[in-house]
């Protein structure tokens, strides 16, 4: 059973489907990310659990004349399936979770929260805060604004954790 915010505010639908949780960490070149991706890994191991990484191409990537938007579509799309494979084989080899990659184009808040609504299996967003004095990093900061408001719970996975420590968590 999986309880999903429903339509109205502050209602509760309540939905029977098997318990596969899904947990989806975002992809992006922040070193934040990395603890992101084992904390999912590990705990996806540990649960039973599925992984869905998502990235999202920025409208800037692809806003020029439109062969050459075309071309910076492709290579951002071919960067983004090499990164992933560099997480996805070691989630296989490390952990035996085969995670989905998804990738989506536009602003990065607005899609991760499109990706949720739209994949009804996700049920808790992982995303990575950052060590340095700035604060812990666009996405936790704008996500955590409407945390009150998203149909899933965020973990927020410090950037400073071991790997040990990681594991005694998950």
């Amino acid at each position: 059973m999986a309880l999903r915010a429903g339509a109205a505010p502050g209602m509760m639908r309540i939905e029977w489907r098997p318990v596969m949780r899904k947990f989806m960490v975002v992809l992006d070149n922040s070193t934040e990310c990395l603890n992101a991706m084992r904390f999912a890994a590990m705990r996806a191991q540990n649960t039973g659990a599925r992984v869905e990484i998502l990235a999202v191409i920025p409208p800037e990537e692809f806003n020029h004349w439109i062969g050459v938007g075309e071309i910076m579509r492709e290579e951002a799309r071919a960067r983004i399936e090499a990164h992933y494979e560099v997480f996805a084989k070691w989630m296989r080899e490390k952990h035996g979770v085969d995670p989905e990659l998804v990738i989506r184009e536009g602003e990065i808040v607005p899609e991760i929260l499109s990706q949720i609504r739209d994949d009804d299996e996700v049920d808790i967003l992982v995303l990575g805060a950052a060590t340095d004095r700035k604060g812990p990093g666009p996405l936790v900061t704008q996500l955590s604004k409407s945390s009150g408001s998203l149909d899933v719970p965020i973990v927020i996975v410090p950037g400073s954790l071991s790997k040990e420590q990681l594991e005694a968590l998950s």
